[in-house]
């Protein structure tokens, strides 16, 4: 929305350091030079990164992050361990960082413009943590009701569209929703998506998944939104695929119908 309404100039292409003092990152070589946006977006950064323990784990980079008070500085500090755009790495440490670009480049919050262009909109009720620095918790700090997460779902299912006017631009959807890189197992994954292949036919569905198992499921095919708000932080949540597996022989009809209100 900011790239469309001219307050985000900088493209996806645009290099990450761009928008730090350079002198006072650490670490700096050519490959962290080459690290651009769309890097940062499809969790191909290239940073090293420990994110495939459980989170009380000392190796733990989320964990430590945020045990540190500049959580943007301890992200950008980190060595390189591949080349930007090659290697697919989840990261919450990379998605930080775009509260903090955003700030730079448009000079706004991202909280405050989300509230103005994207959540009054929808009608859509949140709560958004901050970092120590008063840095917005992007990595993972919104707080959203199953209905208000399926209402971007929603956006996402129409092109970007809500009651009628254009919220998000068409090809930024569509952008997004490419699968940029192979994930875990048949995942690719898109700008902040997730995309699990289909077993009962071509194509994907879309997904968010956050911790302890809150999900949103789209199947854009069907026309169909599935949230899920569990918080199992203990136990192992059902797999995606399971959850797949369940739902669509639920479906009585080949589509959905309905309107946003």
């Amino acid at each position: 929305m900011a790239m469309n309404r001219g307050d985000f100039k900088a493209g996806a292409d645009t290099p990450v350091l761009k928008f730090f003092d350079v002198a006072k990152v650490k670490n700096v070589d050519d490959r962290k030079r080459r690290m651009t946006l769309r890097d940062v977006l499809t969790m191909t950064a290239g940073l090293e990164w420990i994110e495939d323990v459980p989170y009380d784990d000392p190796r733990s980079d989320a964990s430590l992050m945020e045990a540190t008070d500049d959580w943007v500085q301890y992200v950008i500090d980190k060595p390189m361990a591949a080349e930007p755009g090659k290697v697919f790495n989840y990261s919450s440490g990379v998605t930080e960082l775009l509260a903090y670009i955003f700030k730079k480049e448009t000079g706004q919050d991202i909280e405050d413009y989300g509230e103005k262009y994207l959540f009054v909109p929808l009608g859509i009720k949140h709560h958004w943590k901050r970092s120590y620095m008063e840095v917005v918790d992007t990595e993972g700090g919104l707080y959203l009701n199953g209905s208000d997460l399926a209402k971007i779902g929603y956006l996402y299912l129409h092109d970007g569209v809500w009651d009628g006017k254009q919220i998000v631009s068409k090809e930024w959807v569509a952008e997004s929703l490419k699968g940029y890189i192979d994930a875990e197992g048949d995942y690719k994954y898109g700008y902040k998506w997730w995309l699990l292949k289909r077993t009962d036919r071509p194509g994907y569905v879309w997904m968010t998944r956050g911790f302890g198992g809150q999900r949103m499921m789209v199947f854009p095919e069907e026309g169909m939104i599935v949230t899920f708000t569990g918080w199992d932080i203990i136990g192992d949540p059902p797999a995606d695929k399971e959850l797949y597996a369940r739902l669509l022989p639920a479906i009585k009809t080949k589509s959905c119908v309905g309107t946003a209100h």
